[in-house]
């Protein structure tokens, strides 16, 4: 079947970044940001990575966000809830900040310009762990604009999370395509090739391989955004 559409992951792939350098940031500023309010800082951050894993863990029966919040909730109790504006209010006003922790790279733009003018759709399918104001953050920060992409995931709209095989089926529904029709392009070995298993066409691009398993890599197409160009071009 031919390709339709091109699915983009964002950090480490349009996005350059180290993952510890841009976690690291983030999570200081954050925690500088909720201290006033009397959140201490470790109890903060051990309760945003366990709702994190909560939301990777997601069985569907809740949007991300929902997962997200319920461990919050059961951490600092219900009337922490309350506060979800504070979090709003950093991420929409301060979480630009972070931006000095990632890279730049001018081929993201580029490429998906190219991608467009060949007629093909575009979308982003970054993991859904962050609020909707932080994806538009990043991918700004990509040189890209939200409206770039058909649709991008956030953990307000999304039930899953990768490596769920499940997240990507939801990606595909709501752009009423098939797999089998997707381009997945991504940094990510465990994260992103994964959707090959459901028929998609997989691209790894190496300038941020993340790796954790020490997969032999040359079982996927893979390389720059150079290499990548040339891949598109010789599809369909």
């Amino acid at each position: 079947m031919a390709v339709t559409t091109v699915l983009f992951d964002l950090d480490g792939t349009l996005l350059p970044m180290d993952q510890d350098v841009f976690v690291k940031k983030y999570f200081s500023m954050l925690a500088a940001h909720l201290a006033p309010y009397g959140y201490e800082s470790k109890k903060l951050i051990d309760t945003i990575w366990a709702g994190t894993a909560a939301m990777v863990k997601n069985d569907g029966s809740t949007i991300n966000a929902g997962a997200f919040w319920r461990v919050f909730a059961s951490a600092f109790g219900e009337g922490s809830l309350k506060d979800i504006p504070y979090f709003d209010y950093f991420y929409e006003n301060i979480f630009d900040e972070v931006r000095s922790s990632c890279g730049f790279d001018a081929r993201s733009a580029r490429t998906v310009s190219f991608i467009k003018k060949r007629g093909l759709r575009v979308a982003l399918a970054t993991n859904p762990v962050f609020p909707s104001a932080a994806t538009e953050a990043r991918i700004r920060w990509a040189g890209l604009v939200p409206a770039d992409f058909e649709i991008y995931t956030t953990y307000d709209n999304s039930h899953y999370c990768k490596p769920n095989p499940k997240y990507y089926i939801e990606v595909c529904e709501r752009l009423g395509v098939s797999p089998e029709e997707c381009l997945m392009v991504g940094n990510d070995v465990d994260e992103d090739m994964i959707s090959e298993t459901l028929g998609m066409k997989v691209f790894l691009l190496t300038d941020n391989l993340i790796n954790r398993s020490g997969k032999d890599i040359s079982i996927y197409p893979n390389g720059s955004f150079e290499a990548l160009t040339e891949f598109i071009g010789k599809l369909n």
